[in-house]
């Protein structure tokens, strides 16, 4: 590799941002059980502790993500504060209207108007703490569907969820998004209110340029060809936002880069041919992930880590070549261009770039010998700790 394609590797590297979300931090888990784990946070400050140790030893993960309720405090402005104090910024506010019991039939599309009511304040209150928190980015997901035909009218629930959308929209600030993410099925098992990202799309072309989709990579059909749709999106401009994570079978929430690192390759490939690198396309990268077995802050360390080394051999493709192979109709080698690059050891690169940024060379060594899981363990005793619901 050259001198200055070298350099620019490195610099887009150093350039990258991954938000890590404040809910993976503390305990989370799968539907039949959550594990507790010793030292996780109990109040938010913590959560942003424990994200601030993550940016100090990855030096990419300045942001971190909010859910509202379960990070709810009495100071919004202030908890900006407190984070940008530890070094991060608070970032994506994420809504919840999928916990309480009114919620059982839907929110925003449940045929009841006073629940549908109070899942919008909800929403209009989300917007409120982005503006004392200086956020850009709602993201909403909607656990909103039926689980029986005939339990209600499929496109009465359409017209509901595009009001409730449209007002949501018309009280964002000038520099705000909404970002919409779908999800196949659960819990709505017979239909979803915005099952794919097509749904997602169609409601937020009409919304305007201030609605995005987010693509959650553990939310698709098994086969489905997510890279297909991040390029198709990002030749849109509608690609908003990424939740990173992995799946087996379903919404695993797996760290990133664990069940399929190659699939993770070929996503980070397309964004980079479409732009998406750029910061200026203003793609939100974050991990949507429930570390219910593994420690969490090592966890979401490694899922950074996943995603650079995705980031670095995606940079790695020689994108003229490729061309070149592509025109000729030179199958084999197109795909040896790309096969190269994912085969390509771009650790000594990364360690290399994290150095000159101030941070570790290597992160998981790094936190290991840091002291801190010992630090949060003996200090964080009594109290509530965090978790889902929380």
């Amino acid at each position: 590799m050259s001198e200055r394609k070298l350099a620019a590797v490195k610099s887009a590297l150093a350039s990258q941002r991954i938000e890590t979300p404040s809910w993976a931090y503390a305990n989370s888990g799968t539907r039949f059980k959550v594990f507790t784990q010793a030292g996780v946070p109990r109040t938010p400050q913590e959560k942003i502790d424990d994200a601030a140790r993550v940016q100090l030893h990855t030096g990419v993960a300045p942001v971190v993500a909010l859910h509202i309720p379960w990070d709810r405090t009495d100071d919004f402005a202030a908890l900006a504060a407190y984070a940008r104090q530890r070094g991060v910024r608070t970032g994506t506010v994420n809504a919840n209207v999928f916990q309480d019991d009114d919620y059982k039939l839907g929110s925003v599309t449940h045929p009841d108007p006073a629940v549908r009511r109070k899942a919008l304040d909800h929403l209009m209150e989300c917007v409120d703490i982005m503006d004392a928190t200086g956020s850009r980015d709602l993201k909403l997901w909607f656990s909103d569907g039926t689980n029986y035909p005939g339990q209600d009218d499929i496109r009465a629930r359409q017209d509901r969820l595009a009001e409730a959308l449209c007002t949501v929209y018309e009280r964002l600030g000038e520099k705000q998004r909404l970002v919409l993410e779908y999800k196949l099925f659960e819990p709505a098992f017979y239909s979803t209110d915005v099952p794919d990202w097509g749904t997602s799309y169609a409601h937020c072309l009409k919304l305007g340029p201030k609605a995005q989709v987010c693509v959650d990579t553990g939310h698709h059909a098994p086969g489905t060809n997510i890279e297909f749709i991040v390029a198709f999106l990002l030749r849109e401009g509608k690609l908003g936002a990424f939740d990173f994570n992995s799946r087996f079978y379903a919404d695993d929430d797996l760290m990133a880069g664990a069940a399929d690192p190659f699939q993770l390759f070929r996503i980070i490939y397309e964004v980079r041919a479409g732009g998406g690198l750029d910061p200026e396309a203003g793609i939100a990268f974050m991990l949507d992930q429930c570390h219910n077995i593994e420690p969490k802050i090592p966890a979401i360390i490694r899922s950074v880590m996943n995603v650079q080394e995705a980031t670095a051999k995606a940079l790695l493709v020689d994108r003229e070549e490729l061309a070149k192979a592509q025109c000729a109709g030179d199958v084999l080698a197109a795909n040896g261009l790309l096969m190269d690059a994912y085969n390509t050891d771009v650790r000594p690169l990364l360690a290399d770039v994290r150095e000159e940024l101030g941070a570790d060379r290597d992160p998981m060594a790094a936190y290991a010998a840091s002291g801190w899981a010992s630090r949060i363990t003996e200090e964080r005793i009594g109290g509530q700790q965090a978790g889902w619901g929380a």
